[in-house]
């Protein structure tokens, strides 16, 4: 039932995944193009023309056609952040997910499975799911005389190890999302650079007599995108590193949970 379930959660998961590469790609075009292209961005009302003085909307849109494939990266990082901060904070349950720990395994110090299974149904969240199902294992195994002691730890063991895997995976999804576009936002960032780079130097010798004033416009309009990639791309990071850290907690509590439980058993039944 439990694996039933947590296939059907994934399912439902990916058309989200799916659906905002796009939709966030559509919301940079209507940026880029009506707002930042804005004839009132520039001079004469033309964006053709050169951006009006101290003009960052004007700026930004003549870094040309990479621009609102870095404004897709950055809108995907914004939308993933949410999700997964919403999802990872429905994992950890209702209450503070080490005093939930600890409680369960007072409980189970004292040999007390069902407050334990009561603590583990008002936290909720996948740790508490996780816990929930090796403590009524727990039960499970206490009324069972056909297994000796070293196999019913054994079997509380496996079904830690089950739990976990059907709960935790969905805490790390789409973060390889966010782990690809580290790299990718610098990268497109830096194309963007060489290619505005490549048009501000051709527009020199099309001009046959140097320009200072020109050539400074086109890289300034060139680094534009190395900023904008550089900086979705720490964005990226500081998530990133910042997810996986509480995944690591959870995982940490659900190991320690889980620890507990069989050395528990171990001490209340000789």
């Amino acid at each position: 039932m439990k694996a039933t379930k947590t296939a059907n959660t994934k399912k439902s998961k990916f058309p989200f995944a799916g659906l905002v590469i796009p939709l966030a790609f559509c919301a940079a075009l209507a940026v880029y193009f009506l707002v930042m292209g804005d004839g009132s961005h520039f001079l004469g009302g033309d964006n053709k023309n050169a951006p009006l003085s101290g003009d960052y909307f004007g700026t930004v849109y003549k870094g040309g056609f990479i621009v609102p494939l870095l404004m897709t990266l950055l809108l995907t990082v914004l939308t993933f952040v949410v999700e997964r901060q919403i999802t990872i904070s429905r994992a950890s349950g209702k209450g503070n997910v080490h005093d939930f720990v600890q409680k369960v395994k007072a409980y189970l110090a004292e040999n007390n499975v069902e407050a334990a299974i009561e603590a583990c149904d008002k936290q909720k969240g996948s740790v508490a799911n996780v816990i929930r199902a090796v403590v009524v294992k727990y039960r499970v195994l206490e009324g069972d005389n056909s297994m000796v002691k070293d196999q019913k730890l054994t079997s509380l063991q496996k079904e830690i190890e089950e739990a976990t895997s059907l709960e935790l995976p969905s805490l790390e999804e789409n973060l390889v999302i966010l782990a690809t576009i580290t790299s990718l936002a610098t990268l497109m960032g830096l194309l963007g650079t060489v290619l505005g780079m490549i048009r501000a130097f051709a527009a020199m010798a099309n001009a046959g007599a140097p320009d200072s004033l020109a050539l400074s416009t086109g890289i300034s309009e060139a680094l534009i995108n190395t900023a904008f990639g550089i900086g979705t791309s720490v964005l990226a990071v500081i998530f990133y590193s910042f997810f996986t850290t509480k995944i690591d907690k959870l995982t940490y509590s659900i190991d320690e949970a889980g620890f507990s439980i069989v050395q528990s058993y171990a001490a209340n039944h000789k």
